[in-house]
């Protein structure tokens, strides 16, 4: 019978967008396109991202000496607070960019989601770094040029806990809290994913609510129509049980004995 389970559940029929018609069938995946658009997409978002890093972080006061330039202070402070201000927007970013991703691509939920935004994420830090680092980097460089000893300026924000490092010496590996907003959308992601009340991760519409039709005329079809257009899903051709019989009346003469 169409939409019958031989377990003796009933599918939905017939069966809505996106859900597998028969049972173990698999449900469409996610293209690649959608997957390249969603690591391009958190890539971009670097850029704010960095600019805000920028603003945030403080430069760090330095001195031009004969040699070069030197700290202001015996231990300045600035390059630990861009540091930090870089993985507090980091994780937040990653966390963020995950419950997005995981509410708006509701349909496409799963481990290639879950790929592509981990590679998204680490694109967004990678570019925030190189777009925040390079504010007011042409005018430190200029005024490390052209200053006289003794002057002071501020250098920009970099980081010193983070970075790229070469495997064998040609392989750029990134490291340290560049690696922070990635790690924080892969662990929402897949805290979301432990989380769902649906084993495919994806929303289902409740057996026997709006969007779950059965087979024409199969076992669980509607028979009848109660109040307020509310349906019956009693099996089809169930005869109505018949009504209790009354207690005699008082006074009533009970069956003749022999």
């Amino acid at each position: 019978m169409p939409g019958h389970d031989p377990g003796g559940s009933y599918l939905p029929w017939p069966p809505p967008s996106g859900w597998p018609a028969q049972p173990g069938e698999q449900r469409p995946r996610h293209t690649r396109a959608v997957a390249a658009g969603l690591v391009l997409g958190l890539t971009a978002l670097g850029v704010p991202l960095g600019l805000l890093w920028a603003a945030l972080a403080p430069d760090t006061p330095v001195l031009k000496t004969a040699e070069g330039a030197v700290y202001a202070q015996p231990q300045p402070e600035q390059p630990i607070a861009a540091d930090g201000w870089f993985s507090l927007l980091g994780i937040g970013f990653g966390v963020l960019a995950a419950i997005a991703v995981w509410t708006l691509l509701r349909r496409r939920r799963g481990p290639v989601n879950l790929v592509a935004l981990t590679v998204g994420a680490l694109g967004t830090a990678l570019v925030a770094w190189q777009v925040g680092r390079r504010i007011g980097l042409d005018g430190y460089q200029r005024l490390l040029d052209t200053a006289p000893a003794g002057t002071s300026f501020g250098k920009p924000a970099d980081l010193r806990a983070g970075g790229i490092d070469r495997l064998f010496g040609v392989l750029p590996v990134p490291y340290g809290n560049l690696l922070l907003a990635a790690f924080a959308a892969a662990v929402t992601y897949t805290l979301l994913a432990g989380w769902s009340r649906w084993p495919s991760l994806r929303p289902e519409p409740e057996p026997g609510g709006p969007g779950w039709p059965v087979a024409p005329g199969g076992a669980g079809a509607p028979d009848a129509v109660g109040p307020a257009g509310g349906v019956s899903w009693g099996p089809a051709g169930t005869p109505a049980p018949t009504a209790a019989p009354e207690p005699p009346a008082p006074g009533a003469a009970g069956p003749t004995r022999g």
